[in-house]
Order: C-alpha cells, then structure tokens, then sequence
C-alpha cells in the first residue's frame, strides 16, 4: 500500500523527485506563455527572489511542426475526432522543498490554467499477490471458453500477427532473454530503466519465439518495438504515447502497460487516461488508426462511478459527460473457466474485454535485467490480461491484411474483439467486457475466412442457423445404382439443384450408393472435406444413439463461392440393409478448419439441440416419396407409414408432437399410436378409436394447416412405434402433396418426418430418374 500524505496523497519520496507538474493552458493567444506567475505566494523561494517557474513542453519528443502534422492527420482519418492542440500541454519541474500537490492545486486556480496535475511516477500494474496458484502451461492459447483459440487462429494467412506492428510502452525490459532475442525488439524512445521482469513478462506473451525454447507468443511473427515511460525530462507518459504513435502505422497496436494516480483523490492503480494529457495523446493515436491497448488496472474501482476535477463520470458510458479514446480497456479474471471477475481488477461499462488475469506462463528476468533464461508460471493481473487481448488483435489485423488487403480501424477492431467473445461468469456485476473468441471471429461475417461447408437442410437454405431441425435435405441422394458422373446429374447447372425427389426408395436383393452435396459459403476452400453417412428408421427425433454407421467419402477439395459440389459414391452393402422400405439418412460433414462434430461428444440433449441449430455441417434426410396406390398394409384406401416417436438419449423429457397437412380435399389422416402414448398426451385428445387387440390408439387429424396433437413425458430412450395413415381421394392423386409429422421441445422443432406423394409431373418412377 502506497504512505499517504496529510492531504489523502501519495506522500513523496525522495527516490520521485524531483516531481514534474503537467499544465494544460487555455487557448489564449498563439502560444503558452514561457514562465508561470501568480503562485509566488505558495513559493517561500520566490519571496526571497527566486525565478518564476520556467514551462517546458509536455510532449517534449515531437516539434511544433510535428505535433501539428499528428493532429491534421488525425483530423483527416477520424471525422469525430475533436483536436485538442498540443502546444498548450506544458510542463513544470516542481522545486524539492515544494509540495507537489499544493502547487498543483495552486496553479489550477490561475485563470489562464485549464487544468495541471502531478506527473508521478508509478509502477506498472503488478501482479497480485493473493491470486490462485500457479498454472503450468499457456490455456490461454486454447479453445473458448478457456482461452482466445490462437492455437486455430495460426492456421491462417497472417494469423501469427505477420506484418502488424506492436509496441509496448511502460519502463524497462529484458531484450536479450533467449526467448526473446530472435524477435528483434528495438526500443523507439525513452530510457530502460526500470521493472525489467514485467517488461518481459508481457512480450513473452505476445511475442515468444517460435523455437525449441519457452513458449510461444500469441503473435509470434509480429514486429515488436519498446518505449519507455522514463522521457529525456523525467517520467513522462503523455510524451511517450505521441512519440509512439508518431513512429506506428495504421493498424499496428500499441499496449499502454502504464496505471496513474487519480489526480482528484490521489488513489494509485487507475488507467492512465483519467490523466487528461494521457487521454489526449491516446485520443490521437486512435484517430490516427493505432489500436491501442490500455491495461484497466487494479484498483478495484468501479469506473462508472468514478467524476473528475471537472465534476464529469468521464468512464460512464450512460453519461454526458463520458469520453471515448477509442483505445481497448482490458479487464482481469481467473484463468478457470466460467471466468470470474477477479478482485483486484478495475470494472465498469468502459471496459471492453478481459483475459486470464492469473496463471499465465510467459518469460521473466531478474531485477537488474539480466536474467535470460527465467521463465514464470504466475505472471498476472490486468499486466497479464492485456497483452492477451493485444495478440488477439495483432491477429486479427494480420489476418485481415493478408485475406482482405486492408487492416481494420481502432473502432472497428474493438467491436470485433467484442463479438461472440466468452462472456465472464455474472456479465451483470462483473462487467469487464468479453473475452476475444478468435474462432468466432474468423467464421463471421467481419473477415470470414475460414471455410465453412454446409448441406442444406431444405431447398432455400443458404447455411444460416435454423430455427429448427428441419429435416428435408436435398443433399442425401439415395439410388439404386451408381451415377456415371454424379456432378452432371446432381450438382451445378444439372437442373436439379432443388429436386427433392432424385432418392429412391431403398429395396432389398441389391447394393445402394449414396451420394452428398456441399457447398462451401466460406472465404477459403475447404480441404479435404470428409463426410460420414448414417440411417435410422423414419423418427420425428433422430438423435445420435438412432444413428448407424453407413460409410465415409472426402472430396479433396471444396472451392468457396457456394458451388454445389457432388461428392463420390459411397456403397451401402445389400447385406447391411435392414429391409426395404423409407429410411432417415443424416449427413455430418468437416474439415480441418471447419471440424465435424462426434457424435458421442454431444453430451445432453440440450448440447445436441444446441450444435445442431448452429451448425450447418449436419444434415437429415427424413422426407420420404410415396409412390404407387395404398398398400395393404393399413386400412382399405390408405397409405400406412410407419415412423418412431423417440425420447431424447440422456434423460425423461416433454415433447410436443403436430402435424402439418397439405392434402387435398377429401383427404384422410389419422396417427395410430401406442396406447400408452395417446393416454400420456396432455390436452388428452377427444375423439380417439381403440384397439384393444393391437393395443393402439387412432387419433384423427386435420388434413389441412398445422394440428397440436399433444405434449407427453417421453422417457429416456423409449420408442414410441407410431404409423400416419393417409387417404387422398382417387381423383385427386394426379398431383403432389405432403404431409409430415413434427417433435418439439421447449417450443423448438427438434425434427420431423415428411411425406411426399408425387404427382404425375414429378415423373418420380423410384428407379432410374436422375441416373447419367
């Protein structure tokens, strides 16, 4: 804990000064003048004839003519951006037998002063000594929720950080460590003076090499550079920040891995834009396109809550009053996942994103510096979590720039960083952002760049989540035989693209082929793309553990651009076919980038409804052709069709089932059931026929529009042997109509069976249609 002064102040140590005053001066006249007066009655030297305080410039490394350059640019590239000039930031040295936040105060009361704060020299966010034992390696390299997913962003162009430059400001580094040393870090501007193992901490981070040594860096092939706090004059944030982004490209990132002290309470551990110098120099840089980075810090605070010298809640994004600098805060929480907000860390609505603020494993050095063979397993605090969100968007731009051609804006980047992250554990009271999901922002719409294979679950589907599992897709062909070139029969510019009924029904005495459909809606070609193959027996629900295994094919190649691409045959064996009859085939397709699910990874039934309807990979076949008059097997002048009503696979669950007519007038439906189901139906169907033989229950529909036939209990596992009977009248037949049956769970469609009797038109003769 810091001593404190009489005024609530941090109290000044010898080792400090001699302290430096940052004065900001109103826009009166052309320049700031050269010597402050009016506070010579606070200055005891001065009475006796001392000089007036002499008045330096604040941003001391950059000329006039340079600073006014910055701010043109700035202004040209950032419509909002509000300049502020430069020139009027000054500052003082304050003399050793003066109290330095009297004066401060004193200089503030002058008419011509906007407003002047201590420039006190801090340490960088340190680590907190109350945090979880050490980890033993890098989780946060590793899949969301656990970590960002680097491990799958460095599959992809630029997805090392290649070409983006990073510079990371704070007092001091081990540039000679052996991890770090191949990296070829330079040092921009300041003196490495101080805190040498959080320096190196914090590159090992983001930028270890890639060797038989350590670790790895998030961004291992970025082009890494240093500047120090520690400015010709003294400590000296505001200064290094406008050196740094001075001598940086648009897009490249810059880490402020820097705390200041509050100037109106005195407290430590605040970021360094609530000093109004450092939040002009940021400001600047982020109209100027550098993303910067900025350490939330660890004082526990809640920024919302926080108001300036001007009486202003300047981190309040609910307030007038709040300020944007465009940079990315950073917040802290626990390396276990759900991530909680840990209690050192600052929080509030202005922080964006957080990252593993304990158990990061990355380089260290001794106190002098000299130590280049440490590593650490305890490296944290907000210290620790931003160079984590700095690699992600040191990815981020390298991506971009190698796919795109472009790197994306401060803003823009931010929000980015921000979609689909990993939520912390009570996003409500932690609030500390997100944490950056590389592989959800690869596969969305901002860069797009992974593949993304899909099998559409209807005509019309273009891979987009489902609101159901709708189960009527194109892309399962079933045939008698081999097709001579499936791609001309089946895929783009065959003509039958949307032709659901180029399956045949599946006999018995011979071989079946089966083929698939894909396109690919990604922006880069999937390869190879391997599909696996199951039946089941017709079921509303066709969950996993109704699977059975028919075979695999890859296609070496799937090209982007959504052209309908026909995989190779896959030979389902006569002597592994059941029986003749209708069948539900599902489809699960992948690629290295684009994985296919396990089925047995699925877990629950909620974490299969879930990855289902935001997976485009799966796909079902559960439409089936009726061909030929009523058979008779069902009541005379009726189709009998058999299908399961099943449970879910893991535990009792309430299903809802309906149907969905389309038949003609003077048509007939009725759903025969077991017993035991018809009686666990909740509202209890009124008009029911009993068979006390075949102990079943027939249940009569509506031909026409949607018919709630009821919710029920259905057990873990059980099967409900369910047949739909249809009569359509003779007259009638001459065209095409469906039917199907539908399960749902939590008012979600979790599957369904379709049923389609062609009409003369669709020349569906179950045999030869389609064959090349």
């Amino acid at each position: 804990m810091a001593t404190r002064g009489s005024n609530g102040h941090p109290k000044e140590r010898d080792e400090d000064r001699p302290l430096s005053i940052a004065v900001k001066f109103r826009a009166i006249g052309d320049k700031p003048p050269s010597a402050l007066r009016g506070v010579e009655g606070l200055l005891e030297r001065t009475r006796h004839g001392a000089e007036p305080l002499k008045i330096k410039p604040l941003f001391e490394s950059s000329s006039r003519g340079r600073l006014d350059d910055l701010v043109e640019r700035a202004r040209r590239n950032d419509p909002t951006y509000e300049p502020t000039d430069f020139n009027f930031w000054t500052q003082i040295t304050c003399p050793e037998d003066v109290e330095a936040e009297g004066l401060a105060l004193a200089i503030r009361q002058l008419k011509e002063v906007e407003t002047a704060y201590v420039i006190r020299p801090l340490p960088p966010p340190l680590v907190n000594p109350l945090d979880d034992p050490r980890s033993t390696n890098q989780g946060y390299l590793d899949a969301a929720p656990n970590g960002i997913d680097a491990r799958h962003a460095w599959a992809f162009a630029g997805g090392d950080g290649a070409g983006i430059g990073f510079v990371d400001l704070e007092q001091g580094w081990n540039l000679n460590h052996e991890d770090l040393a191949a990296a070829g870090v330079t040092l921009i501007s300041g003196t490495n003076t101080a805190y040498y193992s959080h320096g190196t901490s914090v590159l090992g981070e983001v930028l270890m090499v890639d060797n038989m040594l350590g670790g790895v860096g998030i961004a291992p092939a970025a082009t890494g550079r240093v500047i120090s706090q520690h400015r010709p004059s003294g400590y000296n944030t505001a200064d290094a920040i406008v050196d740094a982004v001075a001598n940086m490209a648009f897009g490249d990132v810059l880490l402020l891995e820097a705390q200041e002290t509050d100037p109106v309470g005195g407290q430590y551990y605040w970021p360094v834009e609530i000093a109004d110098a450092n939040y002009d120099a940021i400001r600047l840089g982020s109209a100027l396109g550098i993303v910067i980075v900025e350490a939330g810090c660890n004082g526990g605070y809640d920024l919302d809550a926080y108001t300036n010298l001007a009486g202003d809640r300047i981190f309040d994004r609910t307030s007038a009053d709040f300020r944007d600098s465009g940079a990315i805060m950073v917040g802290a929480a626990s390396s276990a996942s759900p991530h909680v907000r840990l209690g050192f860390s600052n929080f509030g609505a202005r922080v964006d994103c957080y990252a593993w603020g304990e158990n990061i494993d990355t380089t260290a050095t001794n106190g002098a510096g000299t130590a280049n063979t440490l590593y650490t397993t305890g490296f944290n605090g907000t210290s620790g979590a931003s160079p984590i969100v700095v690699g992600a968007a040191l990815i981020v731009q390298g991506m971009a720039e190698a796919s795109l051609g472009y790197r994306f804006s401060p803003r823009e980047l931010r929000e980015i960083l921000r979609m689909d992250g990993t939520p912390s554990a009570t996003p409500a009271t932690d609030l500390i952002g997100v944490m950056p999901n590389l592989n959800a922002i690869i596969t969305n719409g901002h860069l797009n760049l992974a593949p993304d294979s899909y099998l559409r679950d209807y005509v019309g589907d273009t891979g987009d989540p489902t609101s159901g599992m709708v189960s009527s897709s194109p892309d399962i062909i079933v045939r008698h035989a081999p097709v001579a070139d499936p791609q001309a029969a089946f895929g783009e510019g065959s003509g039958t693209e949307n032709d659901v009924n180029l399956s045949q029904v599946v006999e018995t005495g011979h071989d079946h082929t089966l083929y698939v459909r894909l396109q690919n809606r990604g922006g880069s070609a999937a390869s190879p793309v391997d599909v696996d193959l199951y039946w089941s027996p017709p079921a509303t629900l066709v969950t996993p553990n109704l699977w059975n295994f028919i075979g695999s094919i890859s296609l070496p190649s799937l090209a982007t651009g959504n052209v309908l691409t026909v995989s190779g045959a896959v030979t389902w064996p006569e002597a592994a076919i059941p029986g003749p009859g209708h069948y539900c085939f599902v489809a699960v397709a992948g690629s290295p980038l684009d994985p296919k699910p396990d089925p047995a990874a699925f877990g629950t039934f909620d974490n299969f409804v879930t990855y289902v309807e935001n997976n485009n990979n799966v796909a079902w076949r559960n439409f089936n052709v009726v061909a030929g008059p009523p058979s008779s097997e069902g009541p005379p002048g009726f189709h009998a069709l058999p299908f399961l009503a099943p449970g879910a696979f893991d535990t009792s669950r309430r299903f809802a089932l309906e149907t969905i007519g389309r038949l003609p007038k003077g048509s007939r439906a009725i759903l025969e059931a077991p017993e035991w189901l018809a009686e666990a139906l909740r509202p209890h169907p009124v008009r029911v026929q009993h068979d006390e033989k075949r102990r079943v229950a027939r249940i009569p529909l509506n031909p026409h529009g949607v018919q709630p036939i009821g919710q029920a209990i259905l057990h873990a596992k059980s099967m409900a042997e369910c047949r739909l009977l249809v009569s359509i009248p003779e007259e009638a037949r001459g065209h095409g109509y469906e039917i199907a049956v539908r399960q749902l769970y939590k008012n979600r469609e979790v599957g369904r069976v379709t049923w389609r009797f062609p009409g003369k038109s669709e020349r569906y003769d179950g045999k030869d249609r389609g064959k090349a």
